[in-house]
């Protein structure tokens, strides 16, 4: 080991005979670090944009045919002619909000940026096993992020399918304004971001098995790297189903095929499609989707596993039992799809199988949620930013995850299916407690990246409105869903039965809208600290893990001289025998010191 140390400094030596041009460094760069940076910043960009299309809709839904001088001028006369949104614009809208948000910034945006920060600082490695292919990962997700907000601008409009792109609205291109060019331009952007996330899923799973230092045994991993291994693996095995999905969606649209058609009647033509299901495209999507889910929030849980440690001064609950619930995530996420499904005219026996699976997958993110609750009981908290948008994340996880049962039973799902319960539902779960996670990490690991601490109090301001803004959106949103107010329509104004539920549409707005501007406080927070933020200290929260033993000063390589080598695991805090709160996992045992049986 300490030959192949020696070979490392060798050749982290030679880098540095010739210098970094702006190019190598900043643009085409191979350091995993700075392609974190690369992969946070497009993820807020990305995320900026989703968070202004959520405000114009919910802008349509609580004043719908009212005139608005800022639709005309973001979406043209054509969609918003004298100010009034046109109905297939708010389709488009909401695809392209629920495309954006859960693939490019909770899917790309945060494992993209904390796997690639955290995977070889936190086990002792110079870099990501290829940083090549790392580097080819982040131009490629780029390229599908330019792809898609392209098709913001073809004539006939972007993808309008909702994000699920059920055939046969998407299959055929003369179905809808938006199953045009705009639709191609959807398919071809999440080919490319799907090739993304496999080549990054891959350097993942192959640094975490083969670059870990010396004593870093897989028990000594933190959890963090646990999450993000396991959200690699998933992605590996669900994501390639949803590439075959939209390549044979292209192959329907363009060549002829019908994969996903059959007996097709448009305008009274009769179509020459036959033999195909779009039952089938649902089997598919939702093989990637529900496990997406999953790729989105644990990594999420894992950056919160790390910060409600460092921040209770105390070693995390049921360490193993947090790996074991991990694992067990993992494995059910994948045979849990159909409970999307239950009205696809599913047979019933085939149903409760789903209702078993999901129901059962409660059980280990219970387990999750008790051992956060546990960890923070009688700890020393710290309640800085990160911490608070922690403990934020097991609250939306818990009362997100609650009403899930309900929607897990087919017989109670039937009733509130395509509702407003649903959207409820995994905002709160998968959307809001993902960006809680991601807020989280970028407090806790911002002197990492940037060198230099964000503003303590605009971190207060903005965990404070953001939450009581998330819960003043999604809450109300259950019981207008149990009313039955479907989602997807632009207005209900033509349903008087939905007239009494408009007053809630109205206050979910004025809380979006109040959110939604609010997160103004975050960024200019984010980008003046890059510059003028006080000047992080190496260990500014005090914390075991191996990426605090690097200097403040980024080089490629992590580490000048040897790799540190771990003797403890990573929540050695408040231990008795030491006479600081905090002992890093590069720190020797003691004689006759006993490993803290985790």
């Amino acid at each position: 080991m300490s030959a192949e140390g020696h070979d490392h400094t060798q050749d982290h030596e030679h880098e540095h005979h010739h210098k970094d041009t702006f190019i190598t460094k900043y643009i085409f760069s191979i350091d995993h670090k700075m392609i974190a940076k690369q992969y946070l910043i497009t993820g807020i960009v990305m995320g900026v944009i989703g968070v202004m299309m959520s405000l114009l809709f919910r802008m349509q839904l609580a004043w719908p045919e009212e005139s608005f001088k800022i639709f005309n001028v973001l979406l043209g006369d054509k969609w918003a002619p004298n100010g009034v949104m046109a109905n297939d614009i708010y389709l488009a809208l909401v695809t392209i909000h629920g495309t954006i948000m859960v693939f490019f910034v909770l899917t790309a945006g945060l494992s993209g940026t904390f796997s690639n920060l955290l995977i070889p600082l936190q086990i002792g490695a110079r870099d990501m096993a290829s940083g090549f292919l790392n580097m080819i990962s982040y131009w490629l997700f780029f390229l599908s992020s330019v792809i898609m907000l392209s098709s913001l601008f073809v004539e006939s409009g972007p993808a309008n399918a909702g994000w699920t792109i059920y055939p046969p609205l998407s299959a055929l291109p003369q179905a809808i304004s938006g199953s045009g060019a705009g639709m191609t331009l959807w398919l071809v952007s999440m080919a490319i971001f799907i090739a993304a996330s496999l080549m990054g899923s891959l350097n993942y799973i192959v640094t975490v098995i083969n670059l870990r230092t010396k004593g870093m045994s897989m028990t000594r991993l933190p959890l963090t790297i646990w999450a993000f291994f396991v959200t690699a693996i998933i992605g590996v095995i669900s994501f390639p189903v949803l590439l075959s999905a939209a390549l044979l969606l292209i192959f329907d649209r363009s060549f002829g095929t019908s994969f996903f058609l059959s007996d097709i009647y448009l305008a009274g033509e009769v179509l020459h499609y036959q033999g195909g299901s779009p039952v089938l495209f649902e089997h598919l999507f939702w093989f990637l989707g529900h496990p997406e889910v999953y790729i989105i929030i644990l990594p999420a849980l894992g950056i919160t596993s790390e910060i409600i440690a460092t921040n209770s001064r105390k070693p995390i609950f049921g360490y193993r039992a947090m790996i074991m619930s991990i694992l067990a995530i993992a494995f059910l996420s994948t045979i849990v799809w159909g409970h999307h499904m239950f009205i696809s005219g599913m047979n019933p026996f085939l149903g409760s199988v789903f209702t078993f699976t999901t129901l059962l997958i409660a059980i280990p993110s219970a387990v999750k949620a008790f051992n956060y609750i546990t960890t923070l009981w009688k700890g020393n908290l710290q309640l800085n930013p990160a911490m608070l948008f922690s403990i934020g994340l097991v609250s939306t996880f818990i009362t997100g995850g609650l009403t899930g049962i309900i929607l897990g039973d087919s017989t109670l799902d039937i009733n509130v299916h395509d509702t407003y319960f649903v959207v409820a539902h995994f905002h709160l779960v998968m959307g809001i407690s993902a960006l809680y996670g991601m807020f989280a990490g970028i407090y806790h690991w911002f002197p990492k990246m940037f060198g230099r601490m964000l503003n303590k109090n605009l971190g207060y301001v903005h965990f404070w409105v953001t939450a009581v803004c998330a819960y003043g959106v999604f809450f109300p949103m259950h019981f207008i869903g149990l009313a039955g107010l479907p989602r997807r329509y632009y207005t209900n104004t033509n349903f008087p039965l939905f007239d009494d539920l408009q007053n809630v549409n109205v206050l979910i707005t004025t809380f979006a809208l109040i959110g939604g501007a609010f997160q103004l406080v975050f960024l200019y927070n984010f980008f003046s600290s890059i510059f003028y933020g006080k000047k992080a200290v190496q260990n500014p929260w005090k914390s075991n893990t191996l990426e605090w033993t690097t200097p403040v000063e980024h080089i490629h390589g992590n580490w000048p001289g040897e790799i540190p080598e771990v003797h403890r695991w990573p929540y050695d805090y408040s231990n008795p025998g030491h006479d600081e709160d905090f002992v890093p996992q590069n720190v020797p045992m003691k004689e006759g010191e006993v490993i803290l049986h985790h």
